[in-house]
């Protein structure tokens, strides 16, 4: 491993834009994992910028830090993640980001009837919910959310 392929908390966290303190608390996580130097300080790889690119992009899209962690948890140890590595995991969450867009159209599909009508109440409306008849299946907005 050559020297420039190590860089600083501080480096990394200008090139990602994240705070230190977001990346020391990724590292508690086992997200990324630095080198130390012979004073112990921190050192991360390069390609750590793509790991941490990687989960604003999977938090911005949704996904939660622990299904971030299960995917990490498929990309190599000791070695640059790949092409191939960074393929396989976004074939991996193709399924859950298909199924999040189709909650999403689902709602969206339901607003314009369920919150566009202006009772906002299913328990008073008739059209949605006649004699109150979800309350029996549990609490929330259901209709909209499914």
């Amino acid at each position: 491993m050559k020297g420039n392929d190590l860089l600083p908390i501080g480096e990394l966290a200008r090139r990602t834009g994240l705070s230190v303190s977001a990346i020391r608390y990724y590292e508690s996580k086992g997200l990324i994992e630095p080198h130390r130097t012979g004073g112990n300080q921190r050192r991360f790889l390069r390609s750590d910028i793509r790991r941490l690119s990687f989960i604003l992009i999977a938090q911005r899209l949704g996904l939660s830090l622990g299904e971030i962690e299960a995917q990490f948890a498929r990309l190599p140890h000791g070695r640059t993640p790949n092409a191939r590595d960074w393929s396989a995991i976004s074939r991996a969450i193709r399924d859950q980001l298909d199924a999040r867009i189709a909650e999403l159209e689902r709602a969206r599909q339901n607003l314009d009837g369920c919150i566009g009508c202006g009772c906002l109440s299913l328990k008073r409306c008739a059209l949605y919910n006649p004699q109150d008849r979800l309350a029996e299946e549990g609490p929330g907005p259901r209709t909209v959310l499914g």
